[in-house]
């Protein structure tokens, strides 16, 4: 959080979305509070640039006519009035969600995992999970290679804990992609 800023009383999504926010800090709103993200270490900017990157291609070249988005801001149902969160990169195939300030149809999220945001990255996470028309979330670490998977379930339910790959392929069902754990990580010497 910022400290030296004055942040106005902004407690609903509405008021959030309309607020004119301080730059050059991405916000989000949790639990009615707007909370500065700290800006991200450029090793989790390459890696996002690359998974972006890795991800884009594939639904390009599969025609999907689903696209990657940077930064999308999200509002998961649970206390829907009150939490516009942010993760790295989510993949919409949803027209509606490339228009307006909030995406409603991700079907992957993926966030960024740094030592310094890991209670806030996994509490936003969990939140995800409300999300109906999300299947996966993709965990990329930057303290260590590995990634950890969250897969709906046929169901609808989703699991008590992510499978962790360390290396090897990592399969995103959601968007019919594998590739090397090593592949995020590319340009990236080991952390």
């Amino acid at each position: 959080m910022v400290a030296a800023l004055k942040i106005p009383e902004v407690t609903t999504v509405g008021d959030f979305i309309a607020w004119d926010s301080p730059g050059p800090y991405l916000w989000q709103l949790i639990d009615g509070v707007p909370v500065a993200m700290s800006p991200p270490s450029p090793r989790h900017g390459a890696i996002q640039s690359e998974t972006a990157r890795l991800l884009g291609n594939h639904l390009a070249a599969r025609d999907t006519g689903c696209v990657v988005v940077t930064t999308p801001g999200v509002v998961p149902p649970f206390r829907a009035d009150r939490n516009f969160m942010v993760p790295d990169l989510g993949v919409i195939c949803s027209v509606e969600d490339l228009t307006g300030r909030t995406v409603h149809h991700p079907i992957l999220l993926i966030e960024i995992l740094s030592p310094s945001n890991h209670a806030e990255t996994w509490r936003n996470i969990w939140a995800y999970m409300t999300i109906p028309a999300l299947r996966e979330i993709l965990v990329i670490r930057t303290a260590s290679i590995g990634v950890e998977v969250l897969r709906r379930g046929t169901d609808g339910s989703w699991p008590d804990r992510p499978v962790e790959l360390t290396g090897g392929d990592v399969t995103l069902d959601s968007i019919g992609l594998t590739l090397a754990v090593q592949a995020f990580y590319r340009g990236v010497s080991p952390a």
